[in-house]
């Protein structure tokens, strides 16, 4: 994604996300490919997991890592890394070590096309992780043909614990109103 105009002309964002989750595609043999790939049509915003949607129970899709090679598992691993690593240094390197120890559960789903130019979405959904890649309809861009459709210069991207109360929803108050103690 680059900024066209503005105070912030020029600055790109996202590019080793959207370039290294195509690669990790990419290092799919077919019949891996055809697990990870969904759907191969993207026409909408994909992203399950954003705003609002804590504790979200998402179904497991896509490739599973336990069917990678050493390759392509440290393909994704550093794909995962890329996200993780916008942590402190002492919270990224706990949630790698809990990766790497859920790593044969991780999976890697895929919506969309595959080629260089390609809008896309791609899942990387773990015990203890949830990541989204989207690429998404625009919003509030001007002069952008077919506002219908997804296009590269509209990006979300979500990192998650799954059910891990990460948009900090009060539980125990909630317990407290539910419950009489």
């Amino acid at each position: 994604m680059r900024a066209p105009s503005g105070k912030y002309k020029g600055l790109e964002i996202l590019q080793q996300e959207q370039s290294d989750g195509l690669a990790m595609l990419g290092s799919l043999p077919d019949a891996q490919r055809q697990k990870a790939v969904l759907n191969f049509s993207k026409t909408g915003n994909n992203n399950l997991a954003e705003a609002f949607k804590d504790n979200i129970v998402l179904d497991y899709a896509g490739v599973s890592a336990g069917e990678m090679d050493t390759p392509q598992k440290r393909r994704l691993t550093d794909l995962i890394h890329l996200y993780v690593n916008n942590m402190d240094e002492g919270h990224a390197r706990v949630k790698m070590d809990e990766v790497a120890r859920h790593m044969e559960k991780t999976r890697f789903a895929w919506i969309g096309g595959g080629g260089p130019e390609s809008v896309f979405y791609y899942r990387i959904h773990s015990p203890v992780i949830l990541i989204e890649f989207d690429h998404q309809r625009p919003a509030f861009l001007k002069d952008v043909p077919h506002p219908e459709l997804p296009n590269r210069q509209h990006i979300h991207c979500v990192v998650r614990t799954p059910n891990g109360n990460d948009y900090g929803k009060d539980l125990l108050r909630q317990h407290y109103q539910g419950h009489a103690h």
